[in-house]
């Protein structure tokens, strides 16, 4: 297991009465990919403004890189990208990046080798304001990709991609971690997610409900079966597996066991007399996960609210 690379503990902020982030406590590891999620007002910008020190936390406390949030030293080996890219409209991509480098005293080959990375070579003679969405987009990840930072902080990278733009960004971001680089990135793409990150942290009215890696929070794959007679291909598999782990669902059974029962559980059914037209693995996706877990999170925020309300 890598170290850590950025950590919170009880990271808190509140705006007057509105609690936006309840205790985060989160570990980034070095060269990993983590996906930062939750829904619209969750309070993934709002973490992220704070690990970078533009927004002064309420409470707890966050090391990133080895140093407190906005630390120069610290700041110096990351790259971010919050809230959509700003630059000069008048200016080209190029000159907008080479004004970016000569504060950071990087010279133009830093410049022409972000460009690159983002594929973006090509216009960035023309001035900023003709871009559009998803060229500015890959704009702010070249502004991030500066000076070869140790993290990345990435707010919704593919924001205005078409699908073949986001495909290179989920490879432009895989491979700056298998060479050492770690990115933390926030989207509501939960495919994307699925298919880049290495870890997780979901997160849902200001509380951090879980973090781990994406094939724990997915869960165990389960068993799609469709037969005939479906009651007694029901009562068969309560027997084989136990009643607690087999469901009715829209005229098929669902056994929660793992795939490699499957040949065992056909065998059993044909010999019981049930005819057995489909019997497939069915993956709970990230998808499931996450919107079972954040609706029950709304669900209890907005009793505990109605509560404090009436009470």
């Amino acid at each position: 297991m890598s170290e850590p690379i950025l950590t919170t503990r009880d990271l808190t902020k509140r705006f007057g009465d509105r609690l936006a982030v309840d205790h985060v406590s989160l570990t980034v590891r070095r060269a990993e990919v983590y996906g930062f999620l939750g829904p619209n007002g969750a309070g993934k910008t709002t973490t992220l403004r704070m690990l970078l020190g533009l927004v002064r936390p309420t409470g707890g406390e966050a090391t990133v890189l080895g140093h407190r949030p906005g630390s120069p030293d610290g700041l110096a080996r990351i790259g971010a990208l919050i809230e959509g890219p700003g630059f000069y409209p008048y200016l080209s991509g190029r000159d907008n990046l080479r004004v970016l480098a000569r504060y950071a005293e990087l010279g133009d080959v830093a410049v022409e080798a972000a460009l690159e990375l983002v594929d973006l070579t090509d216009r960035a003679g023309d001035k900023f304001r003709s871009y559009s969405l998803g060229m500015k987009q890959r704009l702010g990840v070249a502004a991030a990709l500066l000076g070869d930072p140790e993290l990345l902080i990435l707010d919704e990278p593919t924001n205005g991609l078409d699908p073949s733009g986001m495909a290179d960004m989920r490879d432009l971001i895989r491979a700056l971690a298998d060479q050492g680089q770690t990115v933390l990135l926030s989207s509501h793409l939960l495919g994307e997610v699925e298919q880049i990150c290495d870890r997780v942290g979901v997160i849902a009215a200001g509380r951090l409900l879980t973090e781990s890696t994406v094939a724990d929070m997915r869960g165990q794959a389960s068993l799609l079966v469709r037969a005939d007679p479906m009651s007694t291909a029901r009562e068969v598999a309560m027997g084989l597996v136990g009643a607690a782990r087999v469901t009715a669902v829209d005229g098929t059974l669902r056994l929660s066991i793992g795939t490699e029962r499957a040949a065992e559980l056909n065998r059993t059914l044909v010999l019981a007399g049930v005819e057995v037209s489909e019997v497939r693995p069915l993956a709970r996706t990230l998808e499931d996960a996450f919107f079972e877990m954040t609706n029950h999170a709304e669900t209890n925020h907005e009793a505990t609210n109605h509560e404090e309300t009436t009470s």
